[in-house]
């Protein structure tokens, strides 16, 4: 079976970390044809820098690394360095990168290889706010049709927000760029709170990450075991959700998962609940489905596969 290809767009982040390694480590399954950074957790050149290292990392200095947008659209940026430490990458020492960024502009770049490939054949995969995504719709609306799927980590309905009582993160640093995403008609499929929270790093599988024994595996568990260290005081949870790998895990084993096809709108006017993902879970407003909201996860196959795929690193 030939390779799936996918562009992941994100803001590192230590759950951006875990979840580029993940994809990284499966080439036979995805082939991650660049990284495409945006503002979001820490600022753009953190965000740059960090997506670098995490390559080198890997063990793969080819992946090529693009910039993208600086702010959100129209709104300032909100970062969260309290949660992911000054770095947006606390917790490992990891060395500074070698390899550059590209010359080429992240929304470039995903408006030349959508316009490339054969239509129908690359996935986005945004793990941070959707800036870059809905910067490249509005530069070049005939990429819009040549998405194979958007597969993204953002939003929240039962489970609430993370940053405001109403708004998730990602969505909330960008809510604008987030409507116009989900109103795009790509096939779109959302990973919220509602399923990472699920996810969690618990002493145990945090151990099971340092048990690799590889330079991967200890830094994974650096990575996790900072982002536990911040997140139990909070949630009052065994442990710290770990979201974006959510994304890759689905693109691997959707049958870990559970999901629902349902309309979500974003809100964009109320400073109350800006942000929010409105989720029509009982079809109350007749408005179609727009997206496959994933509300369900089998956590310990998850990590299990986890641990397994970032041992092949």
């Amino acid at each position: 079976m030939t390779a799936r290809q996918i562009i992941i767009d994100t803001d590192p982040g230590q759950d951006d970390a875990v979840a580029i390694l993940l994809a990284l480590a499966c080439p036979e399954t995805l082939h991650v044809l660049g990284l495409t950074c945006v503002a979001g957790n820490v600022p753009l050149a953190q965000t740059t820098r960090n997506a670098r290292m995490i390559c080198e990392l890997a063990g793969c200095p080819d992946l090529p690394v693009f910039a993208g947008c600086d702010r959100p659209l129209g709104r300032d940026l909100v970062t969260a360095e309290h949660v992911h430490g000054r770095s947006g990458l606390d917790g490992p020492d990891l060395p500074d990168p070698q390899i550059p960024v590209q010359d080429r502009n992240a929304i470039d770049f995903i408006i030349d290889t959508l316009r490339e490939r054969p239509p129908g054949t690359v996935t986005l995969v945004p793990i941070g706010p959707l800036t870059n995504i809905a910067t490249a719709f509005a530069k070049a609306p005939d990429i819009v049709a040549r998405v194979q799927e958007i597969v993204l980590m953002g939003g929240a309905h039962a489970a609430h927000g993370n940053v405001t009582p109403a708004a998730e993160f990602n969505i909330h640093v960008d809510p604008e760029a987030a409507a116009r995403v989900l109103a795009s008609g790509v096939p779109l499929t959302m990973l919220p709170l509602d399923v990472t929270h699920k996810a969690l790093v618990t002493p145990a599988r945090n151990a099971a990450f340092r048990g690799i024994g590889s330079r991967v595996g200890r830094a994974v568990a650096a990575l996790t075991g900072f982002f536990e260290r911040y997140h139990p005081e909070r949630h009052g949870a065994d442990g710290a959700p770990l979201h974006d790998p959510c994304t890759i895990c689905w693109l691997l084993r959707p049958d870990l998962f559970k999901a629902r096809k349902v309309n979500v709108e974003i809100e964009t006017q109320s400073e109350l609940t800006m942000g929010m993902t409105v989720v029509d879970w009982w079809g109350v407003t007749g408005r179609p489905a727009n997206a496959t909201f994933v509300h369900d996860i089998n956590a310990q196959a998850f990590f299990d596969l986890l641990t397994e795929r970032l041992a092949r690193l």
